[in-house]
Formats: C-alpha cells, structure tokens, sequence
C-alpha cells in the first residue's frame, strides 16, 4: 500500500475495456472504496480490466475507455486532488464514459444525506454519465488530534457503514454498460 491506503495498481490487462479508477483519499476508506470497485468490474462479465491510481498522481486517462473519478467528503466538499484532477483532463474525460463516485457520509441513515457541493459541477465538466455517494467509515485510530477533538465535539458516530455488495453492485452496472456498449481503448 502507498499513501492513504491507494494500492498502486498493476497496469490493466484484460481483452475488454480498460477502466482507469481514480481516487482522492484522506484516510483510505475512499482508497478502499476505489479498490473494491475495481476488484468488481476485474470480476464481472466481458473481460473488463481495471488500475486503481491516487488522483495527485495525475494518472493519464487517454488509454483508457472509461475512468470512474471519487473523493472522499469532507464539510461537503471533495478533495483538492480529485477536483484538480477533473479541471486537468476534463477535454480527455469528456471522450470517455466517467462516473463519479464519494465517500462520507456515516451514521444510520448516511448522514449528511446531502450529495457533495462540487459533485454537480465537476460532473458538467467531465460530462459524468452519473455519480454514485457512498456512506464512509469513521475510524478515530486514523484521525489526527484535531479531527478527533472535532469528531468528539459532533458527536459523529463511529464505525464502518460501507456496504460493499452496493459497491460491487454499482461496479456491476457500470460494467454492463460497458461491455454492452464495447467502449474502445
């Protein structure tokens, strides 16, 4: 493992369309999230490959046919890397099939039920067929002193609220668009 959690991904192989998975993580659970998607549309129908890669890598996305673009939330907003990485190669993104995912909200239900404040806008700008929000994990063994206190002070609840079969079902969508429509790469 690299840097928050970002696995550095074998370059993608596979007779099918490439997907390139690009993720903005403070903590890893979005990183895990990215990972998991991967691992889905790895094992789902049609031959489909897939590379994980951390948005502040600036990972090329013109090889690939599609690219699944995520960043964990934080005060409603995704991450620096993440936004970058869209204003970057949105005319390359805008050619292929992108959707976009994050990560953050906790607690039963997911709170804030909100989606992202930049969510719409990076989505106009990357021409995103959808975006998918994911509940996070709050684990306070990964915080920094200040975002423990802030935590405390929130009363935010603790724990892991992913739901990894709606993750891998959401993978599963994605790849039978993709493999219906054959996107080339």
């Amino acid at each position: 493992m690299t840097t928050e959690g970002v696995e550095t991904a074998q370059p993608a192989t596979g007779t099918g369309p490439r997907v390139l998975v690009v993720v903005a993580s403070r903590h890893g659970s979005t990183a895990e999230i990215a990972d998991g998607l991967a691992r889905a549309l790895v094992e789902s129908p049609g031959g489909l490959s897939a590379a994980v890669l951390p948005a502040q890598q600036r990972p090329d996305p013109a090889p690939y046919g599609a690219v699944l673009l995520g960043s964990a939330v934080y005060a409603g907003k995704w991450l620096e890397p993440a936004r970058e990485y869209a204003g970057l190669f949105a005319g390359v993104l805008r050619a292929r099939s992108v959707w976009l995912f994050s990560s953050g909200p906790i607690g039963a239900p997911p709170f804030p039920p909100d989606e992202p404040y930049d969510a719409a806008p990076v989505a106009v700008l990357t021409g995103a067929i959808g975006h998918r929000v994911f509940p996070g994990r709050l684990d306070t063994n990964r915080l920094s002193f200040g975002e423990r206190a802030m935590v405390t002070a929130m009363r935010a609840p603790l724990g892991d609220f992913r739901d990894w079969d709606e993750i891998s079902g959401w993978a599963g969508e994605i790849a039978a668009v993709l493999t219906r429509d054959r996107v080339p790469r």
